[in-house]
């Protein structure tokens, strides 16, 4: 979808922009939270809860009312075990959440506005700046960022994203500035549809299919042995009412009434335990699930590493050692800003000091367009050295290169590669990250 001519330069109205708004409602993902009273009577209301609830009816048939008594006690228990444990953890998480309440820069009415994100609808011109979460699904009009989308794709090497490109909700401007046109919101997003598929899913958890696969087995044995107890107490000629109670009695032993206050105790005992380890189980039926876990596959950079860059390797050219190479590397590298490749190099040159590194003169950071950054350096013997970070493309066509150079560059570019040389005449150096 193209952005439309007469919108995009100055915006909407607030006028234009609150009825959009009252049309399809705020940019935010649908509120799923249940009343607490209904979150309490679903804890009685589930095939396990129904097996207490079944013996405590058959036990006031019988004039039990001491047990049961029992069997309720066991059965609130239960329920409230895993209500107040599942309610620890949504307030934990709702913590969360109120932390990460956005705003958008937006125009409206011809002028920069900085408004609730919620209030976003499609077709508003936003600005993307550095340190700035994406709060809907964009296309960006003008200028160039660097876009980590992580949360939303599990990669955790961010993205170059300049005029015409797609940006989705979540993301975070690591570098750069940009205008963009809002395309999607709420639900509508990318991040919306994630979240709707996530919420809609519904499995029964391996505890449910534990403990009834267990009642089941007793019930086939029990049924059994009950046919075998009427018919033997009806060869004895015993009243309908004596069999009746004996019937009954065994039907009540089939349930196993003090199983799911054990599961639950159990469960609980093992969020609390992952809790201490930094781990927060919403469900309490999620812990014995994730403990059935055979084998567990993902695609995703990020779920099973730091989900951060590092320097892992360092080919030097001629003239340099790798120490250098990397001190010339984070001289050349913003500090202290958001890009991970910068912050990758400025770590690796904390880990690696030299004795007589170089001195810096001056900074220029990384201009998209240029794809380049620039310093400036001294070295020990008083001389100035200019120092260039960028794709090796780019560099390549600054300097000459050596003829190693380019098979290196083009051996490494599959790892994930940057490189790092000086102009005509200075000494030249690379370095690969991994």
């Amino acid at each position: 979808m193209s952005p439309d001519p007469a919108i995009a330069p100055t915006g909407l109205t607030s006028d234009e922009a609150g009825r959009r708004l009252t049309k399809t409602g705020p940019n935010t993902i649908v509120d799923v939270d249940v009343h607490p009273l209904w979150r309490a009577l679903g804890k009685l209301w589930a095939p396990i809860p129904w097996m207490l609830e079944a013996a405590i009816l058959l036990q006031l048939g019988l004039g039990d009312y001491l047990e049961a008594g029992v069997v309720a006690f066991l059965l609130i228990f239960n329920a409230a075990l895993g209500f107040v444990q599942e309610g620890r953890a949504k307030a934990t998480i709702d913590a969360l959440k109120s932390r990460l309440a956005l705003v958008a820069s937006v125009r409206r009415d011809g002028q920069w506005k900085t408004v609730p994100a919620a209030t976003l609808v499609a077709d508003d011109v936003v600005k993307l700046s550095l340190g700035s979460v994406v709060a809907a699904d964009v296309r960006l009009l003008s200028g160039s960022t660097l876009l980590d989308q992580s949360m939303l794709t599990g990669e955790s090497l961010p993205i170059e994203a300049e005029a015409g490109k797609q940006a989705y909700a979540g993301a975070l401007v690591r570098r750069g500035e940009a205008v963009a046109l809002v395309t999607a919101t709420g639900t509508r997003t990318k991040f919306g549809k994630t979240a709707e598929l996530v919420r809609t899913a519904k499995a029964e958890s391996s505890e449910q299919k534990a403990i009834l696969r267990v009642v089941r087995n007793l019930a086939v044995f029990n049924g059994v042995v009950t046919l075998a107890l009427a018919a033997y107490a009806t060869h004895l000629s015993l009243h309908v009412v004596d069999i009746a109670s004996l019937v009954l009695v065994a039907v009540l032993s089939a349930i196993p009434v003090a199983l799911p206050s054990m599961f639950t105790l159990a469960a609980a005992v093992g969020a609390r335990r992952l809790a201490l380890e930094g781990v927060l189980p919403t469900r309490l039926s999620a812990v014995d699930e994730a403990a059935s876990i055979d084998v567990l596959c993902s695609d995703k950079t990020g779920t099973l590493t730091r989900n951060e860059l590092a320097v892992m390797s360092v080919c030097s050219m001629p003239g340099f050692d790798d120490d250098h190479v990397v001190a010339l590397a984070g001289l050349a590298s913003s500090d202290g800003g958001q890009d991970p490749v910068d912050g990758a190099i400025r770590a690796a040159s904390a880990h690696r000091p030299t004795a007589d590194a170089p001195a810096l003169v001056s900074f220029t950071p990384f201009d998209p367009s240029a794809k380049r950054a620039e310093a400036m350096v001294r070295v020990p013997s008083g001389d100035l050295m200019q120092v260039m970070k960028g794709a090796f493309a780019v560099i390549q066509g600054l300097a000459v290169s050596p003829a190693t150079a380019a098979p290196v560059a083009a051996s490494s570019s599959p790892r994930g590669s940057g490189y790092w040389r000086s102009p005509p005449g200075l000494r030249e150096s690379c370095v690969w990250l991994g």
